[in-house]
């Protein structure tokens, strides 16, 4: 070949490949059998490590089943036994009327899912921190991160952390229920709703105040135990204690006996005795136990039968109506007249009567 043609082809531009003509590199069979022997030796290499840590992982939450399972069971057999022996307050019959069933279930009822709750939440947290570490991963960071994620949510909401614990107890301590006449300091009225965080009280005027747990100081529970209906009765300080006393027996009497009193009154109505001695007239005081919230119907009632009770035995309350006219001792001084102004010589009525003394000059 010639020189020339020689430099003709080097000149010549050379065609490229299309895409079409790209050529695909098919691994062989060696490749193939090199491949399959390096993953059989990483899995014979590794397999015991994988199954240590699986079979860690399956004894981790067989653990934490059986024993969310076992605390489950153990609350709940906790809070059954507490309503079984919980019969009475006192162990008298009025203090196994003040038990009441329903809200005894209720009270374990809401018990029980808090703790079932507070305990399943702890064994599950710790199982789940537990496989993260079986799996090698550095929990350092996490727990450092979830450490101050809780101080910052504590600072945050401690405010909702008071009154979810304040509720709590509350619960625990069945310091009040649902119906309960209470007074709370912040406001008073029948409890509608308990829960964890809010009271809702229902107001005498109908109102409803939403009263958080955190803030309640005291609880005065007018529903809880029994009441007490007291009655004040003023006499005149003449009158016979025999009699009266024994108009007021016959009166407590009689109304412990007759419906719907007999089921109101938890005692016997008892005449206590004199509260109170003046110069005109003594207070002679009653009491009894009530049915929580009765007390002021039964004073009511009391103070009705009282007063018709002294009207037949002619007895007089004093400043009742039942006073005799008669008796009213007269005023002395309706016979006597009205004093004159012409009495006294200073007055200007008699300044106007007086004769006009003459005048005389003076001498010097």
């Amino acid at each position: 070949m010639s020189l020339s043609a020689v430099l003709l082809a080097a000149a010549s531009p050379s065609p490229s490949p299309s895409p079409s003509e790209t050529t695909v590199t098919v691994p062989s069979l060696q490749d193939a059998q090199e491949s399959a022997t390096n993953a059989a030796s990483w899995v014979e290499q590794n397999w015991s490590t994988w199954l240590a840590i699986g079979l860690r992982v399956l004894l981790i939450l067989v653990i934490a089943a059986v024993l969310r399972m076992t605390v489950r069971r153990a609350i709940t057999k906790l809070i059954d036994r507490m309503n079984r022996t919980v019969e009475s307050v006192d162990g008298t019959a009025l203090g196994g009327l003040l038990v009441n069933a329903e809200r005894r279930r209720q009270r374990s009822q809401a018990i029980g899912s808090v703790l079932r709750s507070v305990a399943s939440f702890v064994i599950l947290g710790t199982a789940a921190l537990m496989i993260l570490g079986t799996f090698e991963i550095n929990l350092a960071p996490l727990l450092a991160s979830a450490g101050v994620a809780g101080v910052a949510i504590g600072f945050g909401a401690r405010n909702l952390v008071t009154d979810f614990l304040s509720g709590v107890f509350m619960i625990l301590e069945d310091q009040y229920g649902v119906g309960d006449q209470i007074d709370a300091g912040v406001a008073s009225g029948e409890v509608i709703e308990v829960g964890l965080r809010v009271t809702k009280l229902r107001g005498d005027n109908g109102e409803i105040w939403y009263v958080r747990n955190g803030e309640v100081k005291r609880i005065g529970n007018l529903s809880q135990g029994w009441a007490t209906a007291g009655v004040d009765v003023t006499v005149r300080s003449s009158e016979n204690l025999d009699r009266v006393k024994a108009t007021l027996d016959a009166v407590s009497e009689r109304m412990s006996k007759e419906e719907p009193w007999n089921e109101l009154l938890w005692g016997p109505i008892q005449v206590l005795g004199l509260d109170s001695v003046l110069i005109d007239s003594m207070v002679v005081r009653l009491s009894a136990k009530t049915m929580p919230g009765k007390s002021v119907s039964v004073e009511r009632e009391l103070r009705w039968r009282v007063k018709r009770a002294f009207d037949e035995a002619n007895i007089r309350i004093v400043g009742g109506a039942t006073a005799d006219p008669a008796d009213t001792p007269a005023d002395p001084t309706e016979a006597v007249a009205a004093p004159s102004v012409y009495s006294n010589s200073d007055s200007p009525q008699v300044a106007a009567t007086s004769p006009i003394s003459s005048q005389r000059p003076s001498t010097r």
